[in-house]
């Protein structure tokens, strides 16, 4: 971790990145428990990336977004 806080767009964005999971999730008709079931995670770290309050490592993401079935690039898109 930087002992310097983070600017204010890395909160930000990480906010972002978890609301588009939480779309795509819910537009494939997922709950939380099922997304997290099917990239091998634990249910409240899907809730924490989608609330934006974890910052999620690489791998998560990857299992993240083949669980979903899209592009990697999909859920992290500016």
């Amino acid at each position: 971790m930087p002992s310097d806080p983070l600017p204010d767009w890395v909160p930000a964005r990480r906010r972002a990145i978890g609301e588009c999971i939480r779309s795509t999730r819910l537009h494939r008709n997922l709950t939380q428990e099922r997304l997290a079931e099917r990239a091998g995670l634990d249910r409240k770290t899907i809730n924490r990336i989608e609330n934006g309050v974890m910052s999620p490592v690489l791998d998560h993401l990857l299992l993240i977004a083949d669980a979903l079935d899209v592009p990697l690039a999909v859920l992290v898109r500016e």
